[in-house]
């Protein structure tokens, strides 16, 4: 059994040629199965997906019923690759019948200026339903993570009364309880601090470049859950050749995501320089750009505003990546000057995003922590 189900799988890989020498035969449904496979995958494409509407909607419903979830979604993105079928996205029938994922979200924000109007609100609703099941997932830790690290901040080890943490308080002090009276002697106080309207700034600076597609994706779903943190105030820019504050936006990372034009050119330059306009506290800020690096403006002065910001007491750190996918091509000499000023670059995969933003705002070491993460660059 085991012999046959090896030859079964050779045979639907191998798609049945005259030389594919299996010799093995399909029962009816595997025949099915071939036959998607064959659209795709086939060389001489003898099956092909045609370029009418019925045969791509036909394929997408073959494929969700005779593949699991994350293969869907990776013959999906081959579809879109291989056969040019962006087309099928202009189509509300085909945006019915994809699967969701943070990929095909990543596509549609690349098209999302030529989307015709009767499908627009299909596409919506296909990126809203993927960022409602990342903010699901990515929300709750992000939010303790960070919170965690703020509350540890905001302790006043020297509390007026009407600032003293009781239930803090007595917990720290325990080992003073005295039997003989009944009672704690409160050593050590800890309050719950004078709170401020912000503790620290977070600015989320996004390359906008086709290549950074998830990298958006992500980035949008983390400065939303941030910018609902009391504690926290959260600024998104994003840019190419431009730059485009999106600040007001991140209430709604639909319509945040909407509003990134991905493609273009590259100036880091201006960017930095809108950041620093736009800092006002900068040894309480957190600058987390991500990018490649690769900079097509003036790069003398990008280092320049580098150095500045660091000097300045700004914590900068440089995503090469906020993906799964890890670090594509990046420009080694600039990751190279910024690692010698000192600033941390490296990809960071979104589950690990929460805890790295917690040792920034903390003001914890963050080349440390992505060296025990085993995530820095190898050089």
């Amino acid at each position: 059994m085991e012999h046959e189900e090896t030859t079964r799988r050779w045979r639907l890989i191998l798609g049945g040629a005259q030389h594919d020498g299996t010799g093995f035969s399909l029962n009816k449904t595997d025949l099915q199965v071939d036959k998607t496979l064959e659209a795709l995958y086939d060389n001489t494409r003898q099956g092909g997906l045609g370029p009418s509407s019925p045969n791509v909607s036909r394929w997408l419903g073959d494929i969700r019923s005779y593949f699991p979830s994350s293969v869907v979604q990776v013959m999906q993105q081959d579809a879109l690759k291989r056969l040019n079928l962006t087309q099928m996205l202009f189509e509300k029938e085909m945006l019915e019948n994809v699967e969701p994922d943070v990929h095909l979200v990543a596509t549609l924000m690349t098209l999302s200026r030529v989307i015709p109007e009767k499908t627009k609100d299909t596409a919506r609703q296909v990126v809203r339903k993927v960022v409602d099941e990342l903010m699901k997932k990515l929300a709750q830790p992000t939010q303790q993570a960070i919170s965690g690290s703020l509350n540890r901040s905001a302790r006043n080890r020297r509390p007026r009364h009407n600032e003293v943490n009781w239930h803090l308080t007595i917990r720290k002090n325990l080992q003073h309880y005295q039997p003989d009276y009944k009672t704690i002697i409160p050593e050590t106080l800890i309050g719950y601090g004078r709170r401020r309207s912000a503790l620290k700034e977070v600015v989320l600076c996004l390359d906008q470049s086709g290549s950074m597609g998830t990298s958006v994706v992500y980035s949008g779903i983390f400065g939303a859950v941030m910018a609902s943190i009391p504690a926290l105030k959260t600024q998104m820019v994003v840019f190419d050749t431009a730059v485009a504050d999106l600040t007001e936006e991140l209430q709604d990372p639909v319509e945040l995501l909407f509003g990134v034009q991905l493609g273009g050119g590259t100036d880091i330059n201006a960017a930095l320089k809108y950041c620093g306009q736009i800092i006002s506290r900068p040894t309480d800020t957190v600058l987390v750009l991500i990018t490649d690096l690769f900079e097509g403006g003036d790069e003398m002065n990008m280092r320049k505003r580098f150095t500045d910001l660091a000097a300045a007491g700004v914590q900068v750190i440089v995503l090469l990546a906020l993906n799964d996918e890890g670090a594509p091509g990046y420009d080694h000499e600039n990751a190279q000057f910024l690692a010698n000023l000192g600033i941390p670059v490296f990809a960071c995969s979104p589950d690990k995003f929460p805890d790295m933003m917690a040792m920034a705002l903390s003001k914890q070491d963050v080349a440390q922590w992505a060296a025990k993460e085993d995530i820095v660059l190898k050089k």
